[in-house]
């Protein structure tokens, strides 16, 4: 079959809260490898408070690159079927679950559809997201506010602490 021309770079945030965080955390990183496309460089595990509904268990999160021919709206839709896969069920904004894939970059992409906004309009603003990415992707660029992953995170509002694993 050959390689494709083309390859989409994204990253992606993975978290959960429920059950046993570090094998959901992995089973989620070898899906995405099955269904989205190569697993290419993978964060640490961090840990951090829950972000927006406080009364639930700590998060465990972890960044991956991946290099995939899907473009973005085929990406989202197989992450949704990833999460799916993992018994992800959506009840409460902000509440427990099981495993949460989040498309944090796209290439350089600037997408705003219903479904994907991509970059993650709220990334700046959660140490947990740029914490993981800083140590995979630090000079990459958001397409937007035109500061590296390392600013963002150095000019980050949260002060919620992220301890790596």
């Amino acid at each position: 079959m050959g390689i494709p021309a083309f390859m989409n770079k994204a990253y992606l945030l993975t978290g959960g809260n429920i059950g046993n965080r570090e094998q959901y955390l992995a089973a989620a990183r070898d899906l995405v490898g099955k269904e989205c496309g190569e697993v290419t460089r993978v964060s640490s595990l961090y840990e951090t408070a829950a972000w927006g509904k406080t009364d639930q268990p700590a998060f465990l999160n972890q960044a991956l690159e991946i290099h995939t021919t899907l473009n973005g709206r085929q990406l989202i839709r197989h992450i949704l079927k990833v999460e799916k896969k993992m018994g992800r069920i959506r009840e409460e904004k902000y509440g427990q679950r099981i495993i949460d894939i989040d498309i944090i970059f796209f290439n350089n992409e600037i997408l705003r559809t219903t479904f994907l906004k991509v970059p993650h309009p709220e990334m700046q603003n959660r140490r947990f997201v740029l914490t993981p990415l800083a140590e995979i992707a630090p000079d990459m660029i958001h397409p937007v506010l035109l500061k590296t992953v390392a600013e963002l995170l150095r000019d980050c509002p949260d002060i919620l602490p992220v301890k790596k694993i």
